[in-house]
């Protein structure tokens, strides 16, 4: 049955539902709930928009910043093209857009290929497509590709291609999930590093969390490595990070506009000496343990 069909068939249910209601006076039991009509309007595209502030920022354990404001907006959209009740429980179509606003023009005068742009402030912008595939509802396989770009000229655009894999643990561990993922991300234009090379990063972490009433508490871990020269001096070890995460819920918003939340974050950070290459501490002067703070508000739709 095409859609036009069922919005007919819901038409002439709504018009059958009224005019019972009329000849009976007022002593109509309730309508019931028509799934076909529900089905018209649910919408196979989800996602999430919103805004972070932080008090440095560090890409893969390289300090990028942390002399300046720091706004780094985002946009991610999920479009599903397939779900069903088999091994293969759903596929889809990824799209993500991220970016990061400085209050100063971060690593100009020749550092990282700086140039004489006037967009000043937008230090980064990153485009990310991908599929992602899910098995027996939580296994998670993420094929990518994502280009990072600097629309201030401070570095070269690097394109990425990245395989990410995800376990959804929800049902093995109840409240005890640490929802584990490892991913790899391969250098094919340029370098997202500060090697000499165009390398290889790989990144494994785990999200426990809890709900603490009206707050999402979560403790994300992370470690970061690299090969082939990603980072300098060919060094293995990038950075190892532990953090804590506190979300609320903005109840008071409507539903109809998403789901909205406000949340607050903590993070340490271990930073190797693979992390230190040319110019970066004469730039941002960052030690080898930092703590970095921030918070935004995000809408899930």
């Amino acid at each position: 049955m095409t859609k036009h069909s069922i919005a007919a068939a819901c038409t002439l249910t709504l018009a059958s539902l009224a005019l019972a209601s009329t000849s009976l006076a007022g002593t109509a039991a309730p309508a019931k709930e028509n799934k076909a009509c529900k089905a018209i309007t649910e919408s196979c595209i989800t996602g999430d928009i919103g805004i972070d502030v932080t008090s440095m920022y560090i890409r893969h354990g390289i300090t990028q910043e942390n002399q300046a404001a720091i706004l780094q907006p985002y946009i991610n959209l999920s479009f599903r093209v397939y779900e069903g009740a088999g091994a293969l429980s759903k596929v889809s179509v990824d799209l993500g857009f991220w970016n990061s606003f400085h209050s100063r023009k971060t690593a100009t005068g020749g550092v990282f290929g700086g140039g004489g742009s006037t967009t000043n402030a937008w230090y980064e912008s990153d485009f990310t497509a991908g599929l992602s595939f899910v098995f027996n509802k939580n296994i998670t396989l993420s094929p990518y590709y994502r280009a990072y770009m600097s629309p201030n000229d401070a570095f070269n655009t690097a394109q990425n291609l990245g395989l990410r894999l995800a376990l959804d643990d929800s049902d093995l561990l109840g409240a005890f999930a640490l929802h584990p993922y490892a991913l790899a991300e391969f250098d094919v234009e340029n370098s997202s590093g500060n090697g000499t090379g165009e390398g290889v990063y790989y990144e494994v972490g785990i999200a426990p969390g809890m709900q603490l009433g009206p707050i999402a508490l979560s403790l994300p871990i992370k470690a970061g490595f690299g090969s082939s020269d990603y980072y300098a001096n060919d060094a293995s070890y990038g950075f190892l990070s532990a953090g804590v995460n506190a979300e609320y819920k903005l109840a008071f918003v409507p539903e109809c506009l998403g789901d909205w939340s406000a949340h607050a974050n903590a993070t340490y950070y271990n930073l190797g000496s693979g992390t230190s290459g040319a110019g970066v501490d004469a730039i941002r002067n960052h030690d080898q343990h930092e703590v970095v703070f921030g918070g935004g508000l995000r809408v899930a739709f």
